[in-house]
């Protein structure tokens, strides 16, 4: 597996980001969805990595700086033909990575609650994130669910 920072003019992250958004808007309302697009992923606070292997997307994730200490994950998503392979736990230990040679202390995230999202919850939780109240901008909603992890 290759991860590498993209920035974002391919098609198939192109692709792979529009599958993300439109099953974030059948999961919430959309005053709920906290997805960014391109636009909102290319924010000079934004680092953006996919994961490749030989020329096929395997996922990818991003890491939105908030201030000198606090990161956020955004935009983690595996392709169907990269599933339980370890993409998602390989992608966001390099994160985690990336994020302390930063110098955050403290990293969090928001996802939702819904049956949909219990693979992400699981994998967060395997990284040692908990659940915490919102962070940020974030207001507290049914459809989320917040977790942040100690560097």
């Amino acid at each position: 597996m290759d991860i590498s920072i993209d920035d974002l003019s391919g098609v198939e992250i192109q692709t792979l980001l529009t599958e993300h958004l439109e099953d974030m808007h059948t999961a919430s309302p959309a005053e709920c969805v906290h997805t960014l697009d391109l636009t909102g992923l290319k924010m000079p606070n934004i680092t953006f990595w996919t994961v490749w292997e030989g020329n096929q997307l395997f996922g990818c994730g991003a890491l939105k700086i908030l201030n000198d200490t606090h990161g956020e994950i955004k935009s983690m998503r595996t392709t169907s033909a990269a599933r339980n392979k370890g993409v998602a736990s390989t992608l966001l230990r390099h994160i985690l990575d990336s994020a302390k040679q930063k110098g955050l202390t403290k990293i969090s995230l928001e996802t939702g609650p819904q049956d949909f999202f219990a693979p992400a919850r699981k994998l967060y939780e395997k990284h040692g994130f908990t659940e915490s109240g919102p962070f940020s901008n974030y207001k507290l909603d049914p459809y989320s669910v917040f977790m942040t992890k100690t560097l």
